[in-house]
């Protein structure tokens, strides 16, 4: 099966990007200019220049006797009642490391070992989210298995079976491509101990 790393798909009408009617850095009022070919947002008093960037997360896929842990995204979170791996956001003050460990504790009640870096996917989720996910592989080290967080439902399903109604394109691609040929990708951090 060949990589796949960016995922369209999923955007099916153009947003209107968000954008500052005030500078949040003077309160000026914020003008367009044209940056690079790409149309800014900025600030006429200041000079702040209100760039869009995509935000980074990570995912993790959890395989435990042939068997891939999925949640059940609950009703307040983006795509309710589809499944997905384990994940999330990065925070401003952790590593990609740390935040995996967090996000899976907090959605799962499971403490992993991180086994190694499997893909870094760019999902174009609408007109006003983009993620850049690093997604990992892991294996189960302890906890309580228990839904947290923004999913309301877990279940292992047969990484060779059909799998639920999916909230990410980048999750189902993931599953199937480990499922028709495991992937080793690269070692995670050794070193790396939760404090």
């Amino acid at each position: 099966m060949n990589i796949r790393q960016v995922f369209t798909k999923e955007i099916q009408k153009r947003e209107k990007p968000d954008f500052f009617k005030y500078c949040p850095h003077c309160a000026g009022l914020m003008a367009e200019k044209e940056e690079n070919q790409v149309i800014r947002k900025y600030c006429s008093a200041c000079g702040y220049i209100q760039y869009r960037n995509p935000l980074p997360g990570v995912t993790v896929l959890i395989i435990d006797d042939g068997k891939v842990l999925l949640g059940k995204r609950g009703p307040a979170s983006f795509r309710p009642g589809t499944w997905c791996l384990p994940g999330g956001f990065i925070e401003f003050k952790e590593d990609f490391i740390t935040a995996a460990h967090r996000e899976v504790f907090e959605e799962t009640g499971l403490e992993i070992e991180i086994q190694s870096i499997i893909n870094v996917v760019s999902n174009f989720l609408s007109g006003r989210l983009h993620t850049i996910v690093v997604v990992l592989q892991a294996s189960v080290k302890g906890g309580l298995l228990q839904a947290g967080d923004d999913l309301e439902a877990l279940e292992w399903f047969p990484l060779e079976g059909k799998l639920p109604e999916m909230a990410f394109e980048s999750d189902t691609y993931i599953i199937k491509r480990y499922a028709a040929e495991p992937i080793t990708g690269i070692p995670a951090d050794e070193s790396f101990r939760v404090i």
